[in-house]
């Protein structure tokens, strides 16, 4: 009965992944079709020929090479940021005992509430007022100021790590910022590979920020790269488009696989804690 409910379940999980995957494949087939294919009424999901030259015609069409590294340089500054602002912060709440501390907690959980879009335009005039507008200033800033759900994560990661390591480090006379970079962020790397995909996935996406602050085509993302091609050539040239955008998301595909085992450990062992 147990083996039958298994194959049951494991039968299932590959039909919803069977769908899932659908749309990737289709779009891996598109970008390696020609345009009669393309706009063939019969569906052909492998394509004869394979039309390989549309990944270098993306290449001509757009600066993909200078968006891939404005993007990567991008994406891993904000990962670093996250990681310094969100750790320290989370570790203070966690560990540290001081006055209001559950206060201040649920304040910063609160602010989890507020619709992005509700505080793009006081950021935008704030960082036009000092001078960031056009650079990216804007898409860094921010994330090393902290953000509220990695913090919690964090900090209910920091919660199950026994509390007796922090008291014989601290007889031992180490500080408290010794004890933070020692203790708790090496015995937290699951944790903070979870922070640290889930943003690299969030900056790597980012179409709309990108759009506000960057007026500059050489300081253009790869996502706001493909809104261009797509506003230009998006309703003919579906080949490249499809070719355009497989490039994009293989580096997540790739990161997510070499990734996975250490993301999944780090989702299963942040625990909820009080």
């Amino acid at each position: 009965m147990r083996f039958s409910t298994k194959l049951l379940t494991h039968f299932f999980m590959v039909c919803l992944s069977i769908l899932f995957l659908i749309p990737l494949f289709w779009m891996i087939s598109t970008s390696l079709k020609t345009p009669e294919q393309i706009y063939s009424y019969n569906i052909k999901w492998i394509p004869n020929p394979i039309a390989w030259d549309n990944y270098i015609k993306a290449f001509q069409y757009v600066d993909l090479l200078c968006a891939f590294k404005n993007t990567l340089i991008l994406s891993a500054v904000n990962v670093l940021g996250v990681l310094f602002s969100c750790s320290l912060v989370a570790y203070a709440f966690a560990v540290l005992k001081w006055k209001f501390r559950d206060l201040f907690f649920y304040i910063t959980l609160s602010t989890m509430m507020l619709p992005e879009m509700v505080t793009l335009i006081p950021q935008f005039i704030i960082f036009q007022k000092l001078g960031w507008y056009g650079t990216y200033l804007p898409l860094i800033a921010p994330y090393f100021c902290g953000n509220a759900f990695y913090i919690f994560l964090l900090r209910q990661f920091f919660m199950t790590i026994p509390h007796e390591l922090h008291e014989a480090a601290s007889i031992d006379g180490c500080s408290e910022f010794t004890i933070y970079r020692k203790i708790y962020l090496v015995l937290s790397k699951p944790a903070l590979s979870v922070v640290a995909l889930f943003q690299f996935l969030i900056s790597w996406n980012d179409l709309m920020k990108p759009s506000v602050y960057l007026i500059d085509q050489k300081q253009y993302t790869l996502s706001l790269v493909l809104q261009q091609f797509k506003a230009q050539h998006g309703g003919t040239e579906w080949a490249m488009l499809m070719a355009a955008t497989t490039i994009i998301i293989l580096p997540i595909i790739l990161i997510f696989f070499i990734a996975q085992k250490t993301f999944v450990q780090g989702i299963a062992m942040t625990g909820i804690k009080e």
